[in-house]
C-alpha cells in the first residue's frame, strides 16, 4: 500500500474537502482507495454519504479493541471510509494518548488491512501540530501540504516542514512531500502575487496548477458527497484530476511495498 498524508499548517484551506476529492479521481483510474479521517471534527465522512448519526470509526474501534475491519464503510465513487468515529472528550483523550505513546501505531494498524501493494490510502489530519499529525507522518510514504496563496499560509510553511523533516524524512521509505495551492481566486492581484512567491520558492514541489476556488464545493458538500460526483464538468474538477495525476506522478517512487513496522 501507499500512504499519503494530506496535512496544512493552517485551518480553513479545504484540506479535508481536497483529501475527499483526490480520493474520488484515485478511485475513478481504477486505483482501491481508503481514505482514513483523523481528524477528530470526523468530516471527511461526511463527503462519501456515510450517514450523519453515524458514531462508529477508527478511535472507537482502537479502544474497544475490535478489527479496523468493522469500520469501513463504502462511500460514493468507490471509496472506502474509515472515519475518525464520535467519541466523548475523555474517550478521546484515551485515544490520543493511546496513539501518542505508540508511534507506530498507525503503520501497525494498516498493515492488519488486506490491502495490496497498489492500494492508496489517503489519510486526512487535523491542521497545524498535533499527535494526529505526527501518527499520520510517521507512517506516510508521501505527505501533500494543501496551502492557500496568501500571506498567512506563506508564513506557516516552515512549521509543516518541520514537522515533515522530523517525523517523515529520517525513513528510508518516505518518498518526499508536495504542495498545492487550493481555493485560488485569480481575480485577485494578491493571490497572484502570492502565488508566484510560492512557486519560487517550492519549486517543482508545487502542483503546476491551482485549485481554482469554485461555490460547487460547499454544495457538494451539503448533499454529501464529492465535487467530482456533483459537478464532474466544473473548472474545480477539472482542476482536480489534474491534480490526481500530479499526485501519481509526484509521489510515483513511493514505496510500495508494505514496510517492517516491528
Amino acid at each position: 500500500m501507499k500512504v499519503i498524508t494530506v496535512v496544512s499548517a493552517k485551518g480553513g484551506v479545504g484540506k479535508t474537502t481536497l483529501a475527499a476529492n483526490l480520493a474520488s479521481v484515485l478511485a475513478a483510474r481504477g486505483r482501491r482507495v481508503i481514505v482514513l479521517d483523523l481528524d477528530p471534527q470526523n468530516a471527511l465522512r461526511l463527503h462519501f454519504g456515510i450517514p450523519l448519526d453515524s458514531i462508529d470509526g477508527i478511535s472507537r474501534a482502537t479502544l474497544a479493541g475490535d478489527p479496523w475491519q468493522t469500520v469501513m464503510f463504502d462511500g460514493v465513487d468507490g471509496v472506502t471510509v474509515l472515519p475518525y468515529g464520535a467519541v466523548l472528550e475523555d474517550d478521546r483523550r484515551r485515544f490520543e494518548a493511546l496513539i501518542d505513546r505508540e508511534p507506530a501505531w498507525l503503520a501497525h494498524s494498516l498493515a492488519t488491512l488486506p490491502l495490496d501493494a497498489q492500494d492508496i490510502v489517503i489519510v486526512d489530519t487535523p491542521p497545524g501540530s498535533s499527535v494526529y499529525t505526527r501518527t499520520a507522518l510517521t507512517a506516510a510514504h508521501f505527505a501533500l501540504n494543501v496551502v492557500l496563496a496568501d500571506a498567512a499560509s506563506y508564513a506557516a510553511i516552515p512549521l509543516m516542514e518541520r514537522m515533515i523533516e522530523n517525523y517523515a524524512a529520517p525513513r528510508q521509505d518516505f518518498g518526499g512531500q508536495g504542495y498545492v495551492v487550493n481555493q485560488v481566486d485569480q481575480s485577485r492581484q494578491l493571490s497572484k502575487d502570492v502565488l508566484k512567491v510560492l512557486r519560487n520558492m517550492l519549486g517543482p514541489k508545487v502542483f503546476p496548477g491551482v485549485i481554482h476556488q469554485d461555490e460547487g464545493v460547499s454544495e457538494s458538500l451539503a448533499c454529501d458527497t464529492t465535487l467530482i460526483h456533483y459537478d464532474p464538468l466544473s473548472q474545480a474538477a477539472a482542476d482536480l484530476r489534474a491534480c490526481g495525476e500530479w499526485l501519481l506522478s509526484a509521489a510515483g517512487s513511493m514505496q510500495a511495498s508494505p514496510r517492517n513496522v516491528a
